[in-house]
């Protein structure tokens, strides 16, 4: 089919211009002004909508067993939510077991995304332990699976933990293969004592999650992947930052020259550790990891997108409900279910506390919840863009239109939102996905099961001089 975009302002990470757009079947074939109509099967008015390269979350949990439990979103839900919020791409975390080969797991993420997930996807892989079985796995996961991405916990000791060891010989292997290593970087040991003592004395509520896992505990893991991802001569991203101490340790390493690159939540930018002080078990809800900081570090976390020295907001999306899943702790903290849902409000929120309120401007925007993430993982200019040749993955944005966000009207499974009651300003009209309407009008018309697995490039395979020029 050929469609015709008209009337809309086309916002990229670098350009602000009014232009219409062709798409001709999955792609974008022109862009120009007054386009020629003939021949075209279905014209969309843009009128007073801001037109934007899709989202790209680089960071979902979809369909993930946890603390007992599994996620309540899987990939139908949680892209279906994705979409209505603007979001075309999603890169989930493909979880490995100690002892068992990669491909098992990779194996078991391509079942649990066929036939359900609206939207395009691709696979970060866990690295939980470093051996020859291993090692030899890697070269073609990179090069025939593209997944150009691992993940290194160095949080949840007995659980996901990996010693120093092997995140840096990941970090070495990553360097080898053209692989982009990723760190949850908090202190695992310090937490399991701290996490001990507070139990041992009785203190079993919720905000003991948070008072458990400090800030220094995630400035100081910062600081250490940071300094061995310098030894290594590799490069780096830092999942879901959550405060000054971090951010300080990121920008020092990039000041120093390292391949260092940080991600943060909205669910930092605009709520904070006072949420899990809520009475009774409600601050359950708010229990994730890391966890909300203190009010303070808001301020930090939005100087740093602006400045740089963070480059990409990803959502962290991990749904369990309150009733029956987050309830397992009522007794006890380290028994909540870690997360929250956030996947389908992550674009709104930084337009609205972003943009709407000065902090960013509309480039620095598409940047950080799209264009760079395309960079990083190995997906520009295929997506994060919007170019000729380019996939036709568009979200028509009324930055006029506000709204209440809530669980009532979310497309969430879950039972509550993370938000609820805030008012946004700015939200997703329309959506495009490789150029078929999917959301029209906020109403979702697209079928699950038309999203594609994306295999992608190794890291700063084709866009190396922008990456080196940018940190």
């Amino acid at each position: 089919m050929k469609r015709l975009i008209q009337n809309g302002t086309i916002i990229t990470a670098s350009d602000t211009y009014k232009a219409d757009l062709l798409i001709e079947g999955e792609t974008i074939a022109q862009i120009g002004q007054q386009l020629a109509v003939q021949g075209v099967d279905e014209i969309i008015d843009a009128s007073g909508c801001f037109v934007f390269p899709g989202g790209i979350d680089p960071h979902t949990h979809l369909d993930m067993p946890f603390g007992g439990t599994v996620t309540k979103d899987d990939f139908e839900t949680g892209t279906i939510a994705a979409a209505y919020g603007g979001t075309t791409t999603i890169i989930d975390f493909c979880l490995t077991e100690k002892e068992k080969p990669l491909h098992t797991a990779i194996e078991a993420w391509h079942k649990k995304a066929a036939g359900k997930a609206a939207i395009d996807y691709g696979f970060h892989l866990m690295i939980g332990e470093i051996n020859e079985a291993v090692l030899n796995e890697l070269p073609a996961i990179v090069s025939t699976e593209g997944i150009s991405s691992f993940k290194v916990f160095m949080a949840y000791k007995h659980v996901f933990q990996a010693d120093d060891a092997t995140l840096f010989e990941t970090l070495t292997k990553a360097k080898e293969l053209g692989a982009l290593v990723m760190v949850h970087a908090e202190n695992g040991d310090v937490i399991d004592y701290l996490t001990k003592q507070a139990l041992k004395e009785g203190k079993t509520a919720p905000i003991y999650h948070a008072l458990t896992r400090p800030v220094e505990a995630e400035g100081e893991a910062t600081g250490r992947a940071c300094q061995l991802a310098s030894l290594a001569q590799s490069q780096l991203y830092v999942v879901h930052v959550t405060c000054q101490e971090a951010v300080q340790q990121i920008a020092e390493a990039r000041k120093q020259g390292a391949d260092i690159w940080g991600e943060t939540c909205p669910q930092y930018l605009v709520l904070d550790e006072s949420m899990l002080r809520k009475p009774g078990f409600e601050g359950a809800k708010y229990v994730w990891s890391p966890p909300l900081r203190e009010k303070q570090h808001q301020d930090a976390l939005w100087k740093a997108l602006k400045t740089g020295t963070l480059q990409t907001i990803g959502s962290d999306q991990c749904s369990f409900d309150f009733a029956g899943q987050k309830d397992l702790g009522v007794n006890d903290f380290t028994k909540i279910p870690n997360g929250g849902p956030i996947i389908e409000d992550r674009f709104s929120l930084l337009y609205s506390e972003g943009v709407a309120k000065g902090r960013i401007g509309l480039n620095e925007f598409v940047d950080l919840v799209s264009t760079r993430a395309a960079k990083l993982f190995g997906l520009y200019p295929k997506k994060g863009c919007i170019a000729v040749g380019a996939d036709a993955d568009i979200v028509l944005f009324d930055p006029q239109a506000e709204r209440v966000l809530s669980a009532r009207t979310h497309h969430l499974a879950v039972d509550y939102s993370a938000f609820e009651g805030m008012r946004v300003k700015g939200t997703p009209r329309t959506v495009l996905s490789r150029g078929k309407v999917i959301v029209r009008d906020q109403t979702y018309v697209g079928t699950p099961g038309e999203g594609a697995f994306l295999k992608r490039a190794r890291y700063g395979e084709l866009w190396t001089n922008d990456l080196v020029g940018q940190r």
